[in-house]
């Protein structure tokens, strides 16, 4: 998968089998560098080694942190203890990770440092603003292109001054990017949320010992400077990636399959209430905590979908997951609702634009306004070629409808998917997929 070129998704029949899924990319980022400024060694287990998570491990070496990986998905870290990053000789490249990038930010605030950090076409279209403005309370400066784009220079605070801020919008990221800046500020740092996102950031800093409160009416607070201790991580496997299996699972008749060991974060499973509420016959078993974090196994034995409309409250748990349940929803009877989608605009690519698009290409009705996507059921026809736009989770999304469509559909590019599911044509393949690379 880490090669060039693109795929052909050729129709298949039934998927049968058990896999797991590769390491949460979400936790991964935020288990390097939550180690990077804890005391002492920390073992990673079943990190994603994905190209976006292998950038933030190079960000945090060029920062100070002594990381080595052991074997595969197995890695260890020193870290420096709160406030012990050290200034970057070089540009630090995030590659294609809006998360590492937006995350990174924070921890570097409020520390006495500048640094400059870049990504690839993608990432240096995407908006920083969302977390430099928060960020810039604490103290620090940020000096980047207009739009406040990357590549952006954060000069950190000399004197961090702790903040209560409100998110305008409900964002995991830039809620994280504000409590990693109050780790090296003095006092309590609050955030408050307009809705629930996941949690993965507050349930790992009380796993390494910090204090975070999470109260009624959205509010997060975190006491600041505390000693953060070295502690194993194994990390779960991704929902976010697990939501491509199962939902071809749910769309190829008389399929059956199983994804192991998946993490069941309660601000994650939009996508799962979904699907049932479509009428998929999907079950949880083996329910476990795993460094914090809910895991079970997933299992989708397919049935007939119906379309369901989903309320935008429900967003924020499912973001990541709409250009596969778009593809769900080309199989189901009736039309989809989908609204409240407009941070899809501003994700690795347009995503609701570009969805729209492939989907009307491939023969399915669909109709698309500034943040709101309607889909009519009905197989696909298929039959063409798709424009990834750099951005993997369209790649996996079109693979998945092209396995059940009636003509095979053809990926421009499917080198994006190694950010976050570097083995997805060999694991899909071994399910019964016809996916050529």
């Amino acid at each position: 998968m880490s090669g060039t070129g693109g795929a052909i998704s050729h129709p298949c029949g039934a998927l049968a089998g058990k896999a797991r899924a590769p390491g949460d990319k979400s936790v991964s980022h935020r288990a390097l560098m939550l180690a990077g400024v804890a005391v002492g060694e920390t073992r990673i287990d079943k990190l994603l080694e994905g190209e976006d998570v292998l950038a933030t491990a190079a960000a945090l070496r060029a920062l100070g942190v002594e990381i080595e990986r052991i074997e595969p998905g197995c890695w260890r870290v020193h870290g420096r203890g709160v406030g012990g990053l050290t200034e970057p000789e070089d540009v630090l490249d995030m590659g294609n990770s809006g998360t590492a990038a937006r995350l990174l930010l924070g921890l570097l605030a409020t520390h006495k440092l500048t640094a400059t950090l870049t990504g690839d076409a993608s990432l240096r279209s995407r908006p920083m603003r969302r977390v430099s403005e928060p960020l810039s309370r604490f103290g620090a400066a940020f000096h980047g292109r207009t739009g406040g784009q990357l590549p952006l220079t954060v000069v950190g605070a000399d004197v961090p001054v702790p903040i209560r801020y409100e998110l305008p919008v409900a964002s995991a990221q830039v809620k994280s990017a504000v409590l990693l800046a109050g780790l090296n500020t003095p006092g309590e740092t609050v955030v408050v949320e307009p809705m629930p996102t996941r949690d993965h950031t507050e349930r790992m800093l009380r796993h390494f010992g910090a204090c975070v409160q999470q109260e009624e009416g959205g509010v997060v607070r975190l006491t600041g400077e505390p000693e953060l201790t070295a502690r194993p991580i194994s990390v779960p496997g991704d929902i976010s990636s697990a939501a491509f299996p199962l939902v071809a699972a749910a769309i190829l008749p008389d399929s059956c399959v199983t994804v192991t060991g998946v993490g069941l974060n309660p601000g994650r499973i939009g996508l799962l209430e979904t699907l049932r509420e479509m009428g998929a016959a999907l079950a949880v078993a083996n329910e476990r905590v795993e460094g914090g974090e809910p895991v079970g196994d997933i299992t989708v034995t397919w049935s007939p979908l119906a379309a369901v409309d989903v309320p935008p409250e429900r967003v924020p748990g499912m973001i990541d997951e709409f250009p596969i349940l778009a593809v769900a929803a080309t199989f189901a009877e009736g039309t989809t609702r989908m609204s409240g989608l407009g941070e899809l605009r501003v994700k690795e690519s347009d995503r609701l634009g570009v969805m729209a698009a492939g989907l009307a290409a491939c023969g399915v009705e669909v109709r698309e306004s500034a943040d709101t996507l309607e889909v009519d059921g009905g197989r696909p026809r298929g039959g063409v070629q798709i424009e990834s736009r750099l951005d993997h989770r369209i790649a996996m999304a079109f693979m998945v409808l092209g396995m059940g469509a009636r003509e095979a559909v053809q990926i421009d590019d499917i080198t994006p998917v190694a950010t976050s599911f570097p083995n997805f044509v060999g694991l899909m393949n071994g399910l019964g997929a016809a996916l050529e690379a």
